[in-house]
Protein backbone atom coordinates (compact mmCIF):
# COMPACT_ATOMS: atom_id res chain seq x y z
CA UNK A 1 0.00 0.00 0.00
CA UNK A 2 1.18 3.51 -0.84
CA UNK A 3 1.87 6.45 1.42
CA UNK A 4 -1.11 7.90 -0.21
CA UNK A 5 -3.51 5.08 0.92
CA UNK A 6 -2.44 4.72 4.08
CA UNK A 7 -3.05 8.28 5.48
CA UNK A 8 -6.25 9.08 4.61
CA UNK A 9 -6.77 5.55 6.87
CA UNK A 10 -4.59 7.27 9.32
CA UNK A 11 -6.70 10.64 9.54
CA UNK A 12 -9.74 8.65 9.85
CA UNK A 13 -8.43 6.74 12.85
CA UNK A 14 -7.41 10.09 14.29
CA UNK A 15 -10.95 10.70 13.46
CA UNK A 16 -12.15 8.08 15.64
CA UNK A 17 -10.02 8.83 18.57
CA UNK A 18 -11.25 12.67 18.75
CA UNK A 19 -14.81 11.68 18.28
CA UNK A 20 -13.80 9.38 22.08
CA UNK A 21 -12.13 12.21 23.77
CA UNK A 22 -14.29 15.38 22.93
CA UNK A 23 -17.53 12.94 23.41
CA UNK A 24 -15.92 11.92 26.96
CA UNK A 25 -15.08 15.30 27.77
CA UNK A 26 -18.46 16.78 27.86
CA UNK A 27 -19.74 15.14 31.04
CA UNK A 28 -16.32 15.84 32.60
CA UNK A 29 -16.54 19.33 31.95
CA UNK A 30 -19.52 18.99 33.40
CA UNK A 31 -18.34 17.81 36.76
CA UNK A 32 -15.97 20.47 36.92
CA UNK A 33 -18.22 23.19 36.12
CA UNK A 34 -20.02 22.32 39.46
CA UNK A 35 -17.31 23.47 41.13
CA UNK A 36 -16.30 26.36 39.87
CA UNK A 37 -17.44 29.27 37.48
CA UNK A 38 -17.60 29.21 33.42
CA UNK A 39 -15.18 32.23 32.84
CA UNK A 40 -11.98 30.76 34.76
CA UNK A 41 -12.64 27.17 34.35
CA UNK A 42 -12.19 28.19 30.40
CA UNK A 43 -9.25 30.36 31.01
CA UNK A 44 -7.50 28.08 32.69
CA UNK A 45 -7.64 25.67 30.18
CA UNK A 46 -6.79 27.91 27.48
CA UNK A 47 -3.92 29.47 29.77
CA UNK A 48 -2.04 26.25 30.37
CA UNK A 49 -3.17 24.71 26.69
CA UNK A 50 -1.57 27.23 24.46
CA UNK A 51 1.85 27.82 25.83
CA UNK A 52 2.55 23.99 26.38
CA UNK A 53 1.83 23.44 22.80
CA UNK A 54 3.71 25.77 21.50
CA UNK A 55 6.38 24.64 23.90
CA UNK A 56 6.03 21.16 22.13
CA UNK A 57 6.18 22.64 18.66
CA UNK A 58 9.04 24.61 19.14
CA UNK A 59 10.96 21.28 20.50
CA UNK A 60 10.21 19.37 17.64
CA UNK A 61 10.70 21.86 14.58
CA UNK A 62 9.97 25.74 15.37
CA UNK A 63 6.81 28.17 15.70
CA UNK A 64 7.68 30.82 13.43
CA UNK A 65 5.02 32.53 11.22
CA UNK A 66 5.33 34.07 8.04
CA UNK A 67 4.03 37.50 7.93
CA UNK A 68 1.39 36.83 5.66
CA UNK A 69 0.18 34.18 7.93
CA UNK A 70 -1.08 36.17 11.08
CA UNK A 71 -3.98 37.78 9.39
CA UNK A 72 -5.80 34.31 8.94
CA UNK A 73 -4.46 33.05 12.16
CA UNK A 74 -6.25 35.69 13.98
CA UNK A 75 -9.39 35.27 12.45
CA UNK A 76 -9.22 31.13 12.80
CA UNK A 77 -8.37 31.60 16.40
CA UNK A 78 -11.04 34.51 16.79
CA UNK A 79 -13.30 31.81 15.39
CA UNK A 80 -12.14 28.74 16.74
CA UNK A 81 -10.97 29.92 20.13
CA UNK A 82 -12.12 33.30 21.15
CA UNK A 83 -16.28 32.50 19.91
CA UNK A 84 -16.41 28.89 20.42
CA UNK A 85 -15.37 29.32 24.14
CA UNK A 86 -17.92 32.02 24.58
CA UNK A 87 -20.65 30.94 23.05
CA UNK A 88 -20.42 27.34 24.28
CA UNK A 89 -19.63 28.69 28.01
CA UNK A 90 -23.09 30.68 27.81
CA UNK A 91 -25.17 28.13 26.06
CA UNK A 92 -24.19 25.48 28.88
CA UNK A 93 -24.95 28.38 31.69
CA UNK A 94 -28.63 28.89 29.74
CA UNK A 95 -29.33 24.98 29.24
CA UNK A 96 -28.55 21.47 29.87
CA UNK A 97 -25.37 20.45 29.28
CA UNK A 98 -25.92 17.37 27.34
CA UNK A 99 -28.63 18.89 24.65
CA UNK A 100 -26.17 22.35 24.28
CA UNK A 101 -23.66 19.69 23.42
CA UNK A 102 -25.92 18.10 20.56
CA UNK A 103 -27.04 21.35 18.98
CA UNK A 104 -23.11 22.48 18.34
CA UNK A 105 -22.48 19.57 16.24
CA UNK A 106 -24.79 21.14 14.32
CA UNK A 107 -21.56 22.24 12.86
CA UNK A 108 -21.57 19.60 9.76
CA UNK A 109 -24.38 21.26 7.88
CA UNK A 110 -22.88 24.72 8.19
CA UNK A 111 -19.24 23.30 7.44
CA UNK A 112 -20.24 21.82 4.23
CA UNK A 113 -22.59 24.71 2.84
CA UNK A 114 -19.38 27.02 3.66
CA UNK A 115 -16.92 24.26 2.18
CA UNK A 116 -18.99 24.10 -0.95
CA UNK A 117 -19.13 27.84 -1.46
CA UNK A 118 -15.84 29.39 -0.41
CA UNK A 119 -13.59 26.09 -0.97
CA UNK A 120 -15.63 24.87 -3.90
CA UNK A 121 -15.43 21.31 -2.13
CA UNK A 122 -17.54 19.03 -4.17
CA UNK A 123 -21.02 17.79 -2.25
CA UNK A 124 -21.20 14.29 -3.62
CA UNK A 125 -24.20 12.38 -2.74
CA UNK A 126 -22.96 10.12 0.10
CA UNK A 127 -21.50 13.29 1.91
CA UNK A 128 -24.84 14.90 1.34
CA UNK A 129 -26.89 12.01 2.55
CA UNK A 130 -24.31 11.37 5.26
CA UNK A 131 -24.95 14.92 6.21
CA UNK A 132 -28.84 14.64 6.05
CA UNK A 133 -28.46 11.32 8.39
CA UNK A 134 -26.40 13.30 11.27
CA UNK A 135 -28.62 16.43 11.24
CA UNK A 136 -31.26 13.76 11.16
CA UNK A 137 -29.88 12.64 14.68
CA UNK A 138 -29.25 15.86 16.04
CA UNK A 139 -32.89 16.54 15.40
CA UNK A 140 -34.15 13.26 16.99
CA UNK A 141 -32.03 14.44 20.03
CA UNK A 142 -33.45 18.02 20.36
CA UNK A 143 -37.06 17.17 19.48
CA UNK A 144 -37.96 16.24 23.30
CA UNK A 145 -36.71 19.53 24.44
CA UNK A 146 -38.22 21.88 21.70
CA UNK A 147 -40.51 24.06 23.29
CA UNK A 148 -38.76 24.53 26.60
CA UNK A 149 -35.96 25.94 24.01
CA UNK A 150 -38.34 28.19 22.22
CA UNK A 151 -39.39 29.17 25.65
CA UNK A 152 -35.92 30.25 26.68
CA UNK A 153 -34.17 30.72 23.47
CA UNK A 154 -31.07 32.37 24.73
CA UNK A 155 -29.09 29.00 25.55
CA UNK A 156 -29.91 27.17 22.09
CA UNK A 157 -29.20 30.58 20.11
CA UNK A 158 -25.82 30.63 21.73
CA UNK A 159 -24.79 27.52 20.86
CA UNK A 160 -25.94 27.32 16.69
CA UNK A 161 -23.54 30.85 16.80
CA UNK A 162 -20.94 28.72 18.52
CA UNK A 163 -21.64 25.80 15.87
CA UNK A 164 -21.41 28.22 12.97
CA UNK A 165 -18.14 30.05 14.63
CA UNK A 166 -16.64 26.47 14.84
CA UNK A 167 -17.34 26.01 10.68
CA UNK A 168 -16.44 29.44 9.99
CA UNK A 169 -12.96 29.14 12.19
CA UNK A 170 -12.51 25.56 9.90
CA UNK A 171 -12.73 27.32 6.54
CA UNK A 172 -10.42 29.52 7.66
CA UNK A 173 -7.78 26.78 8.73
CA UNK A 174 -8.85 25.06 5.32
CA UNK A 175 -8.06 27.57 2.80
CA UNK A 176 -3.96 27.93 3.84
CA UNK A 177 -1.19 25.73 3.72
CA UNK A 178 0.75 26.98 6.84
CA UNK A 179 4.69 27.12 7.01
CA UNK A 180 4.45 25.50 10.23
CA UNK A 181 3.26 22.46 11.92
CA UNK A 182 -0.07 22.25 12.81
CA UNK A 183 1.26 21.92 16.62
CA UNK A 184 2.43 25.00 16.62
CA UNK A 185 -1.04 26.31 14.65
CA UNK A 186 -2.76 25.10 17.16
CA UNK A 187 -0.75 26.46 20.06
CA UNK A 188 -0.87 29.68 18.17
CA UNK A 189 -4.57 29.87 18.46
CA UNK A 190 -5.25 29.02 22.05
CA UNK A 191 -2.70 31.65 22.57
CA UNK A 192 -4.43 34.35 20.80
CA UNK A 193 -7.88 33.37 21.03
CA UNK A 194 -7.33 32.61 24.58
CA UNK A 195 -5.81 35.99 25.30
CA UNK A 196 -9.24 37.96 25.64
CA UNK A 197 -10.73 34.98 27.60
CA UNK A 198 -8.03 34.90 30.05
CA UNK A 199 -7.94 38.79 30.82
CA UNK A 200 -11.76 38.70 31.13
CA UNK A 201 -11.32 36.18 33.39
CA UNK A 202 -9.01 38.32 35.49
CA UNK A 203 -10.37 41.77 35.52
CA UNK A 204 -14.42 40.18 36.18
CA UNK A 205 -13.06 37.46 38.76
CA UNK A 206 -12.81 35.07 40.72
CA UNK A 207 -9.65 33.28 39.38
CA UNK A 208 -8.31 31.31 39.27
CA UNK A 209 -12.19 30.12 40.78
CA UNK A 210 -10.83 27.86 43.18
CA UNK A 211 -12.90 28.60 46.57
CA UNK A 212 -15.01 25.27 46.36
CA UNK A 213 -13.05 22.89 43.83
CA UNK A 214 -12.07 19.23 45.60
CA UNK A 215 -9.77 16.66 44.21
CA UNK A 216 -12.86 15.44 41.81
CA UNK A 217 -13.36 18.79 40.42
CA UNK A 218 -9.36 19.13 39.80
CA UNK A 219 -9.02 15.79 38.34
CA UNK A 220 -11.91 17.03 35.73
CA UNK A 221 -10.28 20.20 35.38
CA UNK A 222 -6.98 18.39 34.15
CA UNK A 223 -8.79 15.98 31.89
CA UNK A 224 -9.96 18.64 30.13
CA UNK A 225 -7.19 20.47 29.62
CA UNK A 226 -4.83 17.23 28.82
CA UNK A 227 -7.33 15.43 26.76
CA UNK A 228 -9.88 17.79 25.69
CA UNK A 229 -7.65 20.84 25.05
CA UNK A 230 -4.28 19.45 24.43
CA UNK A 231 -4.33 16.31 22.75
CA UNK A 232 -8.27 17.24 21.15
CA UNK A 233 -7.15 20.24 19.58
CA UNK A 234 -4.23 18.99 17.81
CA UNK A 235 -6.06 15.98 16.93
CA UNK A 236 -8.72 18.30 15.35
CA UNK A 237 -6.55 20.53 13.50
CA UNK A 238 -4.49 17.77 11.93
CA UNK A 239 -7.60 15.80 10.49
CA UNK A 240 -9.00 19.42 9.02
CA UNK A 241 -5.35 19.22 7.10
CA UNK A 242 -5.99 16.04 5.67
CA UNK A 243 -9.29 15.26 5.12
CA UNK A 244 -12.00 17.43 3.05
CA UNK A 245 -14.07 20.03 5.34
CA UNK A 246 -17.41 17.98 4.67
CA UNK A 247 -15.84 14.39 6.06
CA UNK A 248 -13.97 15.86 8.83
CA UNK A 249 -17.11 17.20 10.38
CA UNK A 250 -19.42 15.12 9.65
CA UNK A 251 -17.03 13.25 11.34
CA UNK A 252 -17.71 15.05 14.32
CA UNK A 253 -21.31 13.75 14.73
CA UNK A 254 -20.20 10.92 17.02
CA UNK A 255 -19.16 13.37 19.58
CA UNK A 256 -22.61 14.08 21.10
CA UNK A 257 -23.33 10.27 20.88
CA UNK A 258 -20.61 9.20 22.78
CA UNK A 259 -21.07 12.20 25.08
CA UNK A 260 -24.55 11.42 26.02
CA UNK A 261 -23.40 7.57 26.55
CA UNK A 262 -20.64 8.43 28.71
CA UNK A 263 -22.98 10.74 31.07
CA UNK A 264 -25.40 7.94 30.86
CA UNK A 265 -22.57 5.57 32.37
CA UNK A 266 -20.85 8.39 34.47
CA UNK A 267 -23.33 10.79 35.89
CA UNK A 268 -26.47 8.96 35.36
CA UNK A 269 -27.87 10.65 32.98
CA UNK A 270 -30.68 8.84 31.00
CA UNK A 271 -30.42 7.08 27.96
CA UNK A 272 -34.17 6.32 26.04
CA UNK A 273 -35.54 5.51 22.41
CA UNK A 274 -34.27 9.04 20.95
CA UNK A 275 -30.68 8.36 22.08
CA UNK A 276 -30.57 4.68 20.52
CA UNK A 277 -32.08 6.17 17.02
CA UNK A 278 -29.91 8.75 16.98
CA UNK A 279 -26.80 6.43 17.16
CA UNK A 280 -28.33 4.80 14.89
CA UNK A 281 -28.49 7.74 12.36
CA UNK A 282 -25.07 8.50 13.26
CA UNK A 283 -23.35 5.54 12.95
CA UNK A 284 -24.75 5.33 9.06
CA UNK A 285 -23.59 8.97 8.52
CA UNK A 286 -20.40 7.80 9.00
CA UNK A 287 -19.94 4.76 7.11
CA UNK A 288 -21.44 6.76 3.78
CA UNK A 289 -18.86 9.39 4.36
CA UNK A 290 -15.90 7.27 5.72
CA UNK A 291 -15.78 4.05 4.16
CA UNK A 292 -13.98 3.80 0.48
CA UNK A 293 -15.47 3.98 -2.06
CA UNK A 294 -13.47 3.03 -5.25
CA UNK A 295 -10.44 5.61 -5.57
CA UNK A 296 -12.16 8.77 -5.12
CA UNK A 297 -11.47 9.68 -1.95
CA UNK A 298 -7.57 8.55 -2.38
CA UNK A 299 -7.91 11.50 -5.31
CA UNK A 300 -9.25 13.78 -3.33
CA UNK A 301 -6.82 13.94 -0.58
CA UNK A 302 -3.77 12.88 -2.36
CA UNK A 303 -2.90 16.86 -3.46
CA UNK A 304 -3.34 17.66 0.07
CA UNK A 305 -0.76 15.39 1.19
CA UNK A 306 1.53 16.35 -1.73
CA UNK A 307 1.26 19.82 -0.54
CA UNK A 308 2.20 19.21 3.03
CA UNK A 309 4.45 16.90 4.71
CA UNK A 310 2.36 15.58 8.21
CA UNK A 311 2.52 17.12 11.57
CA UNK A 312 5.30 15.60 13.04
CA UNK A 313 4.82 12.79 15.67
Amino acid sequence: MSVTERRPVGALLLLASLSLVWGLNWPVMKVALGEMPVLPFRALCLLVSGPVLLGFAALRGGIALRPQEIPPLLLAAFFNVTLWHVLTGLGVSLMPAGRASIIAYSMPAWATLLGALLLRERVTMARLAGLVLGMGAVAVLILPDFWSMVAAPGGALAMVLAALSWAAGSIVMKRRRWSCSMLAVTGWQICLGGSPIVLGAVVLGPFPGFERVDAEGLAALAFVIVFGMLIGQWIWFVVLDRLPVAVASIGTLAIPIIGLLSSALFLGEPVGPSEVAALGLVVSALLLVTLPRGRSMERRVAPAVAMRQPPQR
